[in-house]
């Protein structure tokens, strides 16, 4: 049975069904989890948070006499708060629960950028010549492409946010092609935050590195172009999906997910999206994350007419989307797989120190690996310095996002 406490009446032993209050605070990935240190009480209710849902079946009650609030029904506390899902519940639940993957311990994040960069060089050939296949009419030859996606897999599991950012610090002027392996990457890894099974990850990452090759038969001029597109160019550029579908489809061999993401990845929610303009109800589990994938990589990237926005913000601007664009739950699950603070993101510190996220906590969303480089207070270098929020005794926390152009800060990507 589902109880509601205070946060006051928490203890270890006691199973956390659903964390109450705005989910972009929950300072834990998991959204259950049996208590089993005080200090997971306490950073519960430091981080405001003042209800929780316990199961009693699963673990310890409150004491008896205890003040109760009424008993949540279950469908409200799985639920996530705000909003109800938006995914069909059937889909969801028949593809998340299929023998989950294991979660491998992680590596050390520095050593897989590495190995992540050597993954991300090595793909660039691939997708060229991939695309250059599709825009001479030539047969495309995918199996570059199958055997990038395993790649790709296997570096997300040893470190999700390694190649992911690698990938976003792509040129604007190959953006076309590489952004297939950005989204593949970042496909993955809201797979495996799912617990989708083995097969749809796979289905799921090589649906993200073919979703856009459309793009490859629409003309370069429009493709390259530094400016705004005028109402002609952009009625150009939505042919896309459907002219990669039906590239796709002549291949053959494709999965359905796979034909399905690239037909459908930029319909919304409240069906103003194209090329059909589908309502919510049928927009597939698996186009609803292609669509957040899409566009997270498309707004944080640098493009011919434009700098890509700090991933921090551009997931506070994506939250404000959710239930038009994209699908609420899934978007939850996508921040738990990038970070409330992706890598890459510039913060302030409350102890004004200033500095880029380099690494994400893997309990918490809200204590990343900061690489310090300012004291605002001062406006003088202090490092680079590695703080880790997430160790024991670190009284420092994240307060805001800065800009790093205000402070004099160039080329981030150097600190990671």
């Amino acid at each position: 049975m589902l109880r509601k406490i205070p946060t006051q009446q928490l203890r270890t032993g006691m199973y956390v069904e659903r964390l109450g209050g705005s989910w972009l605070q929950h300072p834990f990935w998991r959204g259950s989890f049996l208590v089993r240190r005080d200090e997971d009480i306490r950073t519960i209710r430091d981080s405001g948070i003042a209800e929780v849902w316990i199961d009693v079946g699963k673990g310890d009650a409150p004491p008896e006499g205890a003040a109760r609030a009424p008993d949540a029904p279950a469908e409200e506390a799985l639920a996530p708060a705000g909003k109800a899902p938006n995914v069909p519940p059937e889909e969801l639940t028949a593809q998340t629960t299929q023998a989950p993957q294991e979660s491998p311990r992680l590596v050390d994040f520095r050593a897989e950028v590495q190995r992540a960069q050597r993954i991300y060089d090595g793909s660039r050939p691939v997708l060229r010549s991939m695309f250059e296949q599709a825009r001479m009419g030539r047969a495309v030859d995918t199996t570059g492409a199958a055997e990038l996606v395993e790649q790709i897999s296997e570096s997300v599991q040893r470190n999700p946010w390694a190649l992911v950012s690698v990938a976003r610090l792509k040129t604007a002027d190959e953006y076309t092609y590489m952004h297939s392996v950005a989204v593949c990457a970042l496909m993955i890894a809201l797979s495996r935050q799912l617990g989708l099974d083995a097969e749809r990850t796979r289905d799921a990452g090589m649906a993200g590195m073919l979703h856009d090759v459309g793009k490859a038969l629409i003309p370069m001029q429009i493709i390259n172009k530094p400016g705004k597109l005028d109402r002609s160019e952009l009625d150009v550029v939505r042919t896309h999906p459907e002219r990669g579908h039906a590239l796709l489809q002549r291949l053959g061999g494709m999965a359905p997910a796979v034909l399905d993401v690239c037909l459908n990845h930029h319909e919304k929610m409240d069906g103003t999206g194209y090329p059909n303009g589908a309502p919510a109800e049928r927009i597939s589990l698996m186009a609803r994350m292609g669509a957040v994938c899409d566009v997270y990589d498309a707004i944080t990237s640098n493009r011919p007419y434009k700098q890509g926005w700090d991933p921090a913000g551009s997931l506070r601007r994506m939250a404000g989307w959710t239930g038009s664009h994209f699908d609420n739950q899934v978007f939850q699950h996508f921040v738990k797989s990038v970070g409330i603070y992706p890598v890459g993101s510039f913060v302030r510190l409350e102890s004004g120190l200033l500095g880029v996220v380099v690494e994400q906590a893997e309990q918490s969303l809200l204590t990343p690996r900061v690489r310090v480089l300012l004291d605002s207070t001062t406006r003088s270098a202090v490092g680079p310095r590695l703080v880790d929020l997430a160790a024991a005794g670190c009284q420092d926390r994240i307060s805001g996002l800065e800009d790093p152009e205000d402070w004099g800060v160039r080329q981030l990507s150097q600190y990671l």
